[in-house]
């Protein structure tokens, strides 16, 4: 069976509520597309989101505006408030991001014995990875590498 892989390069598709998010926008151009739907500005560069996305997942959203470089965005930061464990959260990111993306390009040993995962694309990167925070962090990011054409 021949899974379709989703490629980010061009930007995200959130699920619930229906946006797509291309990289390279303002943060004007984002609290626009978000007028009807809850968007918090965190502080200056990064706004945070409740949504569905990674086929069916409900979770917490970031984005990360570049506001000393350009003002667009460069990242999302991708959590489950209110966090369930380390290990259930892993598991589920994990199978979310393989429902999504397919298998991880490169796959290697990570912090408390749960593996780093980074899928690569032309024009961006998805990271899922735990590390040392003060105690294990769970760490899932999707970041623009570069624009797309």
């Amino acid at each position: 069976m021949l899974i379709e892989r989703t490629d980010p390069s061009k930007g995200f598709q959130i699920e619930e509520p229906s946006i797509f998010v291309p990289w390279g926008i303002s943060e004007t151009e984002l609290e626009r597309m978000f007028e009807s739907f809850e968007l918090r500005l965190v502080k200056n560069g990064y706004f945070t989101t409740r949504c569905t996305s990674l086929k069916g997942l409900v979770h917490e959203l970031g984005f990360h505006f570049r506001p000393r470089v350009d003002g667009t965005l460069a990242e999302l930061e991708f959590y489950q408030n209110p966090c369930p464990d380390l290990g259930t959260s892993y598991r589920e990111f994990q199978y979310h991001l393989e429902a999504t993306f397919g298998l991880p390009t490169i796959t290697k040993p990570g912090s408390e014995n749960y593996p780093s995962h980074t899928w690569r694309y032309p024009c961006a990167e998805v990271i899922h990875s735990v590390f040392e925070h003060f105690g294990p962090a769970e760490y899932v990011r999707i970041r623009m590498l570069r624009r797309a054409n």
